[in-house]
């Protein structure tokens, strides 16, 4: 044999200690990447991608008549809906064009409607039972 060979196989045990072992540091770290990559999934990635979809279903399915507010705080409601873009309602004569992506949240008519149904019911409510207690007291 050749005595750089025999020195190159003999330098590890001159520089301190025995011969290098493999393969086992590899498998501990791979275990540990597991759990991680599994937590990262589902505290970031997982509520991330169910928010996205989300605003993207929230963002297709607005109609004229819907009440929105703006990513900057504009409030206003949809006077006409285009592919890319709306155009928003927001005094009597001022009228903006926003891009569908610059919606931050829709209150749709349907919403109201049903909230102003709650409140006439209420209402009704509170006059009969007024009616009911007037009748009593005579």
């Amino acid at each position: 044999m050749d005595l750089s060979v025999l020195t190159l196989r003999a330098m590890p045990l001159l520089l301190g200690g025995a011969a290098p072992e493999g393969g086992g540091g590899g498998l501990s770290s791979l275990i540990m990447f597991v759990p991680i990559i599994a937590i990262f999934y589902f505290l970031i990635l997982r509520p991330q991608k169910k928010r996205q979809q989300e605003t993207q279903k929230m963002l297709s399915g607005v109609k004229k008549g819907d009440k929105v507010v703006s990513i900057g705080g504009i409030h206003g409601i949809i006077q006409s809906v285009k592919e890319s873009s709306v155009i928003v309602k927001v005094d009597e004569n001022v009228k903006l064009e926003l891009n569908r992506s610059a919606i931050a949240s829709v209150t749709s008519r349907e919403d109201r409607d049903e909230k102003e149904e709650k409140k006439s019911e209420a209402a009704e409510d509170d006059s009969s039972a007024a009616k009911d207690s007037k009748d009593k007291t005579e």
